[in-house]
């Protein structure tokens, strides 16, 4: 089994920053991709970033040029740094993973981002 331990989400004045960090755990050999994803009330989930194995990152176009996403592989740690922070980045986090070819997700962090 894969645990996935989200933490770094509140409440953030807009343009501020913050970051999220999601350490995985239990029986991780073969891990690959990491990523974010995010959901806002009544919208549908949405990826946010990724970062495979290789340090391969990939962003939604809302993002790009103000989160950063980052792993240490040694941890089983994946990160994403939030700047220029907007209302609408206001959501519940989720981080995901991949192990072995089975999708694993965490349970959410709240971003919160005021006007």
């Amino acid at each position: 089994q894969v645990q996935l331990v989200e933490s770094g989400g509140g409440l953030v004045q807009t343009g501020g920053s913050l970051t999220l960090s999601c350490a995985a755990s239990g029986n991780i050999f073969g891990i690959s991709v990491m990523a974010w994803h995010r959901q806002a009330p009544g919208n549908q989930r949405e990826l946010v970033a990724s970062v495979t194995s290789s340090g391969s990152t990939n962003y939604a176009d809302s993002v790009k040029g103000r989160f950063t996403i980052s792993r240490d592989n040694a941890k089983n740690t994946v990160y994403l740094q939030m700047n220029s922070l907007k209302p609408e980045d206001t959501a519940v986090y989720y981080c995901r993973t991949i192990v072995r070819g089975i999708q694993y997700w965490g349970k959410g962090t709240l971003v919160t981002v005021s006007s």
